[in-house]
């Protein structure tokens, strides 16, 4: 069974991607978590609590969806990599679709609130070194760099896709595919 803060997180992660920063109050989360109206405040007093439980349910969420990327000891198979970031990218962009839209949600309002930029600066940080790990084990150069792009442009692909300016489910491994090329040249 689910434990209330859990429920509680997975519902600001659904307001946030619903309803913007706008839209997102105590009140908002409890209906969409199907809470008598208080529950959350119950639980996380203020909107800042509330806002960094969502940010570490989607950085737990997004770890899962990730799991271990294989280590094949200096040898890397563009195939199966781009397999890989494909099903994680179609991932997040369709059951983790209000995960996604809610990170770049929470993106945007950390430009304006330095505390949320420093919390998500440490969940991303995971992300980051991981790209990082994997291109160093292709051998590429600069892979602090190159791995610090290559989330850059999934981001961008990931926005593309999600407001349907990319080309949708035909290209999207192509997409991946092309990006990891980049990043191990």
């Amino acid at each position: 069974m689910t434990d209330r803060r859990t429920v509680i997180a997975d519902a600001a992660i659904a307001t946030i991607a619903r309803e913007g920063m706008r839209g997102f109050t105590h009140r908002a989360v409890d209906r969409i978590a199907g809470l008598a109206e208080g529950s959350t405040s119950y639980y996380f007093r203020t909107r800042e609590s509330l806002i960094f439980a969502a940010l570490a349910r989607m950085a737990e969420l997004d770890a899962l969806d990730v799991g271990d990327v294989p280590d094949r000891g200096g040898e890397v198979d563009l195939e199966a990599l781009t397999d890989l970031l494909t099903s994680v990218m179609r991932r997040w962009l369709t059951v983790g679709r209000e995960r996604t839209l809610a990170r770049f949600e929470l993106t945007l309002e950390s430009t304006r609130r330095p505390e949320l930029r420093e919390k998500m600066l440490e969940y991303g940080t995971m992300f980051r070194l991981m790209a990082e790990k994997t291109i160093a084990a292709a051998g590429a150069s600069e892979p602090e760099r190159r791995g610090r792009t290559l989330v850059a442009h999934l981001d961008g692909l990931a926005l593309h896709e999600l407001t349907r300016v990319g080309g949708g489910e035909n290209e999207l491994r192509a997409a991946c595919r092309d990006l990891l090329v980049m990043a191990l040249a």
